[in-house]
């Protein structure tokens, strides 16, 4: 063989490596090109579903908020790291951003609460309001009460919060605790239940750290030598937040009576209490950090009550009025709080005149036993006299007066009488009260004819209206099979109903009182509520559809559409309120925005992403710009993206990485093509006549992606950027852009069945909100009649369909390309629904009947 021959073997050898090489780099590229998308749509995905949350009608805590940043970050995190890795670095610059914005994040996120060490216990005298993370919100303000206004109040102690975080470190049981919660699922009652009772054995059953126990035995002897006698004690929740903005109104434990020997094992008792069913619900709801659940306890003397209740400074259903509102009962207050019995009512005027008197239904009173505990016994039918004397009355009214002018804003209190007469507050806190009155009131009128009325009487709790089926209470344990949208109808109040507030429209017990605690929790979350009818859950049956009007305290047979439309116009959701809601707010505003609208424009650079939408947005554009324009230092390779010619309005660039196009060519025809999925829908988009078609510009490479959320369909020009597919002899990743709007569609058609899919992703649109929605519910229809499982958030549709065999792959993709053709700037022409579903029939009509049966 001649030398010339050689190397010409040698050197043509030398070719075929160099290809094959070429083709693995092309390879690994496409490899992190498509790792770029998938983590795109996921980032896409979990902001759309973020953005839905945002909509108040959607209940979820801080663990779903936490876990979702989490994850959107990470997959933002991929998206950058596989860019720089395609990229061979170029934009290194977006670690910087995103990591300034991650730091944002995290600082909305993380809690700032901080417990300083003290001592682990601390007599009332020494504390104030400025106290709370000491001795927790229902001690420092009783503590504020006696010593800087010199109200009236037991003497005790505080087991500080820092006892609480060195009992929890001591047990070792912080991570076990925490494991815990943030397994539990907030809308299922039966998780609720189980992480509860975990977490409450868990510390009810260790012991109290030797050293806490020596401190409140000496606060203990110390607060008897200040009384000069022994006491019983009452063992009071007092955590960071209780009897703050949010009241946590009887979601902790508290016992009463309690002798010197068992103030521990209570204290344990009260710390469990943090982690009970509803109080967790509660927390999660308002959107606190399991950081911010401490406990710190009051141990206050006890008062043997001759009469005790709550007093309310103003009327929290008509503020207007400026009454003050006195409940009462004999013996113990817990009655009136806990809701059990009908109290006695006494409205004064801020005159110190006595108004009305409005006598109770107290069958039972509840009395302190000699040696600890508290005991029920029962009460005549025929007592008809006051528990509170004229003077009681008014020097109540007085103090109440007092409470609220001292701290500048309506007062819930609870108060006892000892049985030498002596006037005692045992707790205050802020009253949650109606928003006043807007200017544009709604007419509701007393009665609505025409309607069968079940109920009229009661004391309303929580002013508003509330249809449903009713929900018969028997047992507390029914609560888990609580149904959404029901009326809630029970013997008698608890705070355990919290649980269900986020389902019920409305709220009914037989007996009740508005100053008590699920009171106070109906109106934090704007539950219409109507309290002591006495004989609703006789009179009501189980699954009656019912409408509840607790304005007017009635209850109607059925719907009353009149009183719900005229309600709803003024009813606001309350979740919309909360911590958890606002603070998600505050980081969607690091997340969602997208400020990189155009990618022609001289604003779209790295420099100018300001949230991780901009960046997700802007490294779409660029993975882009990188897979289809690194071939231009291969001029001589015979693999690279070439121009379809294929008779329709949009530019598509082809890039065959193994079998898909015919060899050799430097532009393709649909003759050329050998890829399965890409020929079945280039098929259906030539079959089809294209609305409008756009003139086609061939230059460049960006504007794969767009989406617009503000720019109005009549300022949109057709961008003519290229559309993108990238083939095998059995794949297609198709990424078609028309105009402002983008789809991809992933298609593998094999003989194996079990490989083959279609997934389409869609998203975009720069017209009205309503108008991209409705185009996104015409194809999401199309694609469920096609047989796609389809996950719908906001414009973002998600859709795959697994499983089939060739032909029908085949099949569906010609109707997804005919779908492509059909839908172009549909958006402009869907004013309204009907308008929408007459052309969702119409292209199912004239281009599915046939392949659906097919199908």
């Amino acid at each position: 063989m001649r030398i010339t021959d050689l190397f010409g073997l040698f050197k043509s050898k030398k070719k075929i490596e160099e290809k094959e090489k070429l083709r693995q780099v092309l390879k690994e590229k496409y490899s992190l090109f498509q790792k770029v998308l998938n983590e795109n749509n996921r980032a896409l995905s979990i902001m759309a579903d973020l953005e839905e949350k945002l909509s108040g009608e959607y209940l979820f805590d801080m663990h779903y908020v936490k876990t979702n940043v989490k994850d959107v970050l990470d997959a933002v995190n991929e998206i950058i790291k596989n860019l720089n890795a395609l990229s061979d670095g170029k934009y290194l610059q977006l670690e910087k951003i995103y990591t300034e914005i991650k730091e944002k994040i995290e600082k909305i996120l993380i809690s700032k609460i901080e417990i300083l060490e003290t001592d682990f216990t601390i007599p009332l005298e020494l504390l104030n309001k400025d106290s709370v993370l000491i001795a927790g919100g229902k001690v420092a303000h009783l503590a504020e009460l006696k010593n800087i206004l010199g109200i009236p109040t037991p003497e005790g102690f505080a087991i500080t919060s820092y006892a609480f975080l060195k009992f929890i470190e001591k047990v070792q049981l912080k991570e076990q605790i925490s494991r815990i919660l943030q397994s539990i699922n907030i809308n299922k009652i039966e998780s609720l239940n189980e992480g509860s009772q975990k977490i409450q054995e868990l510390i009810i059953n260790s012991e109290v750290p030797e050293e806490i126990a020596n401190s409140v035995k000496l606060a203990y002897e110390n607060l008897c030598k200040k009384l000069n006698k022994k006491c019983m004690v009452s063992v009071r929740s007092s955590a960071i937040y209780e009897d703050s903005d949010f009241s946590f109104a009887g979601q902790y434990s508290s016992f009463l009576n309690i002798p010197e020997e068992e103030i521990l094992y209570y204290y344990k008792k009260v710390i469990a209490s943090l982690f009970n069913t509803r109080a967790i619900f509660y927390y999660k709801t308002k959107g606190f950090s399991e950081t911010e659940m401490v406990m710190a306890v009051g141990v206050i003397s006890m008062v043997n009550a001759r009469a005790g209740g709550v007093i309310y400074s103003c009327n929290p259903n008509n503020p207007e009025s400026d009454n003050i509102i006195i409940n009462a009962v004999r013996g113990l207050g817990k009655l009136v709080v806990d809701g059990t019995v009908t109290a006695e009512t006494y409205i004064v005027n801020r005159k110190g005149e006595i108004i009305e008197k409005l006598p109770g239904k107290q069958n039972k009173m509840l009395i302190c036993r000699e040696k600890g505990g508290i005991e029920e016994i029962p009460l005549p039918d025929n007592i008809s006299s006051n528990s509170l004397s004229n003077e009681e009355i008014l020097e109540l009214s007085k103090l109440a007066i007092k409470i609220e002018e001292y701290y500048g804003f309506p007062q819930d209190i609870e108060w006892a009488i000892d049985e030498e007469g002596n006037i005692f507050i045992l707790q205050a806190r802020q009253l949650r009260i109606l928003e006043k009155k807007s200017e544009t009131k709604v007419y509701l009128p007393t009665r609505i004819k025409g309607y069968n009325i079940l109920l009229d009487k009661g004391i309303t709790a929580c002013k508003g209206v509330g249809y449903g089926k009713a929900f018969v209470l028997e047992s507390d344990e029914e609560l888990d099979n609580f149904p959404e949208g029901h009326v809630l109808v029970a013997k008698h109040t608890n705070p355990k109903y919290v649980v269900v507030m986020n389902k019920a429209s409305a709220i009914i017990t037989d007996i009740g009182s508005p100053t008590g605690h699920m009171a106070s929790l109906s109106r934090e979350y704007n539950v219409p509520t109507i309290l002591n009818t006495e004989v609703a859950t006789k009179t009501i049956k189980h699954g009656q559809e019912i409408t509840v009007d607790a304005i007017n305290c009635v209850i109607y047979e059925g719907k009353v559409n009149e009183l719900i439309e005229a309600y709803s116009k003024q009813k606001k959701e309350p979740f919309r309120d909360t911590l958890i809601f606002k603070t998600l707010e505050k980081v969607l505003k690091l997340v969602v925005p997208l400020n990189l609208v155009d990618p022609i424009s001289e604003d779209f650079k790295l420099e100018n992403c300001k949230t991780l939408h901009d960046i997700t947005r802007f490294c779409h554009e660029m993975v882009m710009h990188e897979m289809f324009t690194m071939w231009n230092k291969y001029e001589e390779s015979e693999i690279y993206a070439i121009p379809l010619l294929a008779g329709i309005p949009i530019g598509i660039l082809v890039l065959d990485i193994g079998g898909g196009l015919k060899k050799g060519i430097k532009k393709a025809t649909p003759e050329d093509i050998y890829s399965i999925p890409f020929k079945a829908i280039l098929k259906g988009m030539q079959s089809m006549q294209w609305p409008g078609p756009p003139p086609v510009d061939i230059k460049g490479f960006l504007g794969m992606v767009a989406h617009t959320v503000s720019i109005p369909e009549d300022e949109l020009k057709e961008t003519g950027k290229k559309s993108f597919c990238i083939v095998t002899k059995n794949y297609m990743n198709f990424s078609i852009r028309l105009g402002y709007h983008f789809s991809l569609i992933e298609a593998y058609a094999g003989e194996n069945i079990n490989d083959n899919y279609i997934k389409f992703f869609f998203k975009g649109g720069g017209a009205a909100l309503d108008r991209r929605l409705r185009r996104v519910r015409l194809i999401t229809e199309i694609l469920k009649k096609l047989g796609f499982r389809v996950v719908l958030k906001e414009d973002v549709i998600d859709a795959i369909l697994l499983k089939y065999d060739i032909s029908t792959i085949e099949n569906t993709l010609e109707i997804l390309g005919k779908l492509t053709a059909y839908t172009k700037q549909l958006d402009m022409v869907l004013f309204n629904d009907a308008v929408a579903q007459m052309y969702t029939d119409d292209f199912i009509k004239k281009y599915m009947k046939e392949k659906i049966n097919q199908l």
